[in-house]
């Protein structure tokens, strides 16, 4: 599928970061504090969801900014690979990134089927992979290169566990990306932030329901401490 027709069917799931209704935690849309360095986080709706809690951590230390949907009233699905390579330029900008913690992989390894009613189409019985790990390697390369043009400090976020009975993904799958993912990083000398033997680690109540990737908010705030911690590292390396 090429490149475009993929960001467009992308962007007719039903994603929970595209709602139009006010987030009763308040704008997305931060100002930033001159004086503080400028950190970007860049991944899919589990960044979203640690997103807040990095930013309320590193507060008085960092702006802790991620990329916006086109109306800027709330956070961008980085979504996978394919869409990275469509929208990087514009989730960059123009501002000077110290640092960039970026993540993809739960998107491209899942499988969609247009017909499935489960949201955003999954379906791993019937459905196709949106992004084999050949390709989603290739990908990474890509972005990489992108990424280190910036002159930023990069840290990878390994792709967070997939649980048993995951509608649209295969236990093993996550294993087998970051595999690839740290393959990638290793030549370029990029160091992990390992969310997924954080996430790993975590009870069955730290997870939204069973069979769902997505966590509590006591969840999030575990993953964000990981991040907080690695972008303290890369701040304290530029």
């Amino acid at each position: 599928m090429k490149r475009r027709a993929f960001l467009s069917f992308f962007l007719t799931l039903p994603l929970a970061a595209q709602t139009k209704k006010p987030d009763p935690q308040g704008p997305w849309d931060v100002p930033a504090n001159p004086s503080l360095p400028n950190v970007l986080l860049i991944g899919d709706s589990i960044s979203i969801g640690y997103t807040r809690a990095v930013r309320r951590m590193l507060a008085g230390e960092a702006n802790v900014m991620r990329p916006l949907n086109e109306r800027r009233d709330g956070p961008s699905n980085c979504g996978p690979t394919p869409r990275g390579l469509e929208l990087i330029d514009d989730w960059l900008g123009g501002t000077k990134w110290d640092v960039i913690h970026f993540n993809w992989g739960l998107h491209d390894l899942c499988y969609r089927n247009p017909t499935a009613e489960n949201q955003g189409n999954r379906d791993k019985v019937n459905g196709k992979q949106a992004v084999p790990a050949a390709i989603y390697k290739q990908n990474l390369e890509q972005l990489v290169k992108r990424l280190e043009a910036t002159g930023s400090k990069l840290v990878w976020a390994s792709t967070t566990v997939v649980p048993e009975g995951e509608a649209g993904r295969f236990v093993g799958d996550d294993e087998k990306y970051n595999a690839v993912a740290a393959e990638v990083m290793q030549a370029h000398g990029i160091p992990t932030d390992d969310l997924y033997a954080v996430s790993k680690s975590f009870p069955e109540d730290l997870f939204v329901g069973p069979g769902n990737v997505h966590f509590t908010l006591k969840g999030y705030e575990r993953l964000a401490e990981s991040v907080a911690r690695s972008v303290r590292e890369a701040l304290a390396r530029r």
